[in-house]
């Protein structure tokens, strides 16, 4: 165990909690094999949460390589949609489905830009070097706009300028989808009454824009950054939510019957 730095003390709690996460997946593929409930998602579950673990060490080893940061995000936001799943096809009172099919394509459209704007992002702060020696500030992808949003470096989406400023301008141009793609679904969604849907989607949308600006206009500050992530996070899971919510009723298999006891 290291002593007490902090950039330690952020790493070391991040895999305690991967421990308990992965512990706790495992357990329940066990339940859903026994219970012969939702098998196939609790397995994939317990199955991507070791390969998240085997890739989480990898970007370790290969010293926060860029591909690999973004691969692991990306994993934990697929691990994440089965858990919601999971989660409501085992609920005592699951929402009822609605039967909205281009709705439907549309929320799976937006939930994939969503996952794609995360990803690029998660390869856009692999390229910052945090904790490596020769980080030094202006590094990275991060900065390669400077502090302009929407415009960067004098234009409005210069490709071809440099590397960074094409990984930059990536994120912005699956953000900018993301937007459209998302604020057409929630006025889609608050027209046919479904009205929380909506509000969630939107709110969260606006949420995060601002807080990703922000994080371009001012200097880094980890609680901005840690923010950005954390809202892209509920967006994703807010808007795979809602494809779930969207898909045709299927017919839950009952639990089977506990043996009653004298």
């Amino acid at each position: 165990m290291p002593g007490l730095d902090l950039n330690s003390v952020i790493e070391y709690t991040h895999r305690a909690l991967a421990g308990a996460v992965g512990i706790m997946m495992i357990a329940l593929a066990v339940m859903a094999i026994r219970q012969r409930r939702l098998v196939v998602p609790a397995v994939a579950a317990a199955a991507l949460v070791i390969a998240q673990g085997l890739l989480g060490a990898a970007t370790v080893e290969q010293n926060l390589d860029e591909v690999l940061v973004a691969a692991h995000l990306g994993l934990a936001m697929a691990l994440l949609a089965l858990v919601l799943y999971i989660w409501r096809e085992t609920r005592e009172q699951r929402p009822p489905a609605v039967s909205e099919p281009r709705l439907r394509v549309l929320s799976i459209v937006s939930a994939g830009l969503v996952l794609c704007t995360v990803v690029a992002g998660g390869y856009m702060a692999g390229t910052q070097k945090y904790g490596r020696p020769d980080y030094q500030l202006g590094d990275g992808a991060h900065h390669a706009c400077g502090k302009e949003f929407p415009t960067c470096n004098g234009g409005f989406m210069p490709f071809g300028d440099a590397r960074l400023v094409d990984i930059h301008l990536t994120h912005r141009f699956f953000m900018y989808l993301t937007v459209i793609a998302v604020g057409v679904l929630a006025i889609l969604l608050l027209r046919r009454g479904m009205k929380r849907s909506a509000h969630i989607l939107g709110g969260l949308l606006v949420t995060q824009v601002v807080v990703g600006a922000l994080n371009v206009w001012l200097d880094e500050y980890e609680l901005l950054i840690l923010a950005h992530l954390a809202l892209g996070t509920l967006l994703w899971a807010a808007s795979m939510n809602t494809v779930f919510q969207l898909s045709p009723a299927r017919t839950r298999a009952a639990a089977p019957p506990r043996a009653v006891t004298a």
